[in-house]
């Protein structure tokens, strides 16, 4: 059985968007190797590829951001990690930093942690997803771009 070129895309395209949604949660997956694959296989165009990726990381940057923001509800519980006045300390460093450091939402390891901190801290939604989705948009742009240079040289030498 053999997809149709329509249905192989549509296909694709979820495929990358729910893989990169997925790597911008805790789940240790590489939202760069799925769209390099995809890039390589030629599933879509270029900026088909950007756009998805980019919307399906930003999800799950606010998904991390929703989860952060309904931890908060249970601030006044006693296993609560942290106190009022570690929260308002948190929140001033935040207010000052936050938007420069999510700019590097992408980067593993650290990225998560940020965008669950801003949830967690109220740091303003519109805000958040401006400056997530710059900062995810520029590394895809990035990963494209190094990808159309190298590739050529890969196919070539096969």
């Amino acid at each position: 059985m053999s997809l149709d070129p329509a249905a192989a895309l549509s296909l694709g395209l979820w495929g990358l968007f729910l893989w990169s949604l997925l790597a911008a949660t805790i789940l240790p997956l590489s939202s760069e190797v799925a769209l390099v694959s995809a890039q390589a296989a030629e599933i879509a165009p270029a900026v088909a590829l950007f756009l998805v990726a980019t919307a399906g990381n930003v999800g799950g940057a606010l998904i991390n951001w929703s989860l952060g923001a309904w931890l908060l509800h249970f601030r006044d519980r006693r296993w609560f990690p942290f106190n009022a006045v570690q929260l308002q300390n948190a929140r001033t460093r935040f207010e000052r930093w936050g938007g420069v450091a999510l700019l590097f939402s992408w980067v593993p390891v650290i990225g998560d942690p940020l965008t669950f901190a801003a949830g967690a801290l109220r740091y303003p939604l519109a805000r958040f997803l401006i400056v997530v989705t710059l900062g995810k948009a520029a590394r895809y742009a990035f990963v494209l771009w190094i990808t159309d240079l190298v590739l050529p040289v890969f196919a070539t030498s096969w």
